[in-house]
Order: C-alpha cells, then structure tokens, then sequence
C-alpha cells in the first residue's frame, strides 16, 4: 500500500485536494478533522490543565486558544506535545483499517509534515501549491483572519519553495478546480503504472 504524504502552506488548497483524492476513491486520513474531533472529545481535559479556561461545553475553544498561543507562542510546544500523540494514534488506526481493507494507497493530510517528521511515515509526498498573491488573498478572506495572525503562521510552516523541492509531486490549485482534479488523477495513475511495473 502506497502512503501519500498530503501537505501545503496555509491557503494552498491543500483540504479542496484531499477531497478530490477521496473523490477518485483514494481514502484520506484527514489530520486537522481528527484535531477538531479530539478538541471536542479525549483532548479537552488535557487541554484545559495546561491552558485553564480555553475550553467551554465540553469543547476547545480554538479561538480563545489561538488567542492565547498568539500572546505567548512557548504554548505551541506545549499543544503539540498534547496534540501530535493523539493524532499519530488514530492514523495508525486509520492505516491498520486501511490495509486491512486492501486499499492500494491512502492520502495522509497532513499540514505539518515536514515540521514534525512526518515525511518519514510516507512513501510519497505530494505538496499543493500556487501563486504567493492567490494565497495572501484566500487567507485574508477567512472569517477571524488578519495580516498578523498568516505571517504567524508562516512563520511557523516551512517555506513553500522548501515544500516544493522535497516534493515528489506538486499539485497547482491556482487555475480551476477541473485543473486540479485532472492532476490528482495524473499522480494516481502514475502511482498505479509504478506499482504495476514493480509487481
């Protein structure tokens, strides 16, 4: 089973792509769902005792932890070390499912890869990509979003350029979404031709 490392800067299109491989009948390992599902379940108790009072209803709430991490950016350590266990656990769960299932390859969102090491858990990485203005302009149209909170989080991402370059796809989401799905379906199909070649 090939694992496809999925990943790209704030903006890129990287969630349009994983839709369009689980559309071609890939099964993708969604990270930042799996984060959302944990901050409304198993890691909410965790989070409220390092950062008292940034849940509520039984709930993260991403924005007053965002807030907080914005004042004081040590958190991020702190976050991850709750966070990434919890996440690598269901993917491995995912996998296991996946394999068992017989899939021939699984799409494995995830935003950091490179900043956790995560690129040595995958056979393949595919990077989505496009133009710096069309990103600026697609992140500063998010709801909550300003200039200071995207160069934050650039900050925090390795440079695109870097993605590109360790890449062994790139999927340009800057045309149309026909564009993108065509190469999506292009990196499929050369993964099977290869698989078919090494069998």
């Amino acid at each position: 089973m090939i694992r496809i490392g999925l990943t790209g800067s704030i903006g890129m299109g990287k969630s349009t792509s994983a839709k369009l491989f689980a559309e071609a009948g890939v099964p993708v390992n969604d990270s930042d769902a799996v984060v959302h599902d944990l901050y409304s379940g198993e890691a909410v108790p965790l989070v409220e005792a390092a950062f008292p009072g940034t849940t509520s209803d039984g709930k993260v709430d991403r924005q007053e932890l965002s807030r907080r991490l914005a004042g004081d950016p040590s958190g991020f350590k702190r976050i991850e070390a709750i966070v990434h266990p919890l996440v690598r656990e269901r993917e491995r769960r995912f996998v296991e499912r996946q394999t068992e299932a017989g899939a021939d390859m699984i799409v494995l969102d995830i935003p950091l890869l490179f900043e956790t090491g995560a690129d040595k858990r995958v056979d393949k990485i595919a990077v989505v990509s496009c133009d710096p203005q069309i990103q600026r302009e697609r992140v500063l149209a998010r709801p909550g979003m300003t200039e200071e909170k995207f160069n934050m989080i650039l900050s925090r991402q390795t440079p695109d350029a870097e993605k590109r370059a360790r890449a062994d796809y790139v999927i340009d989401t800057g045309g149309s979404i026909d564009a993108a799905r065509h190469q999506v379906q292009e990196i499929i199909a050369d993964l099977r031709r290869k698989q078919q070649i090494r069998k």
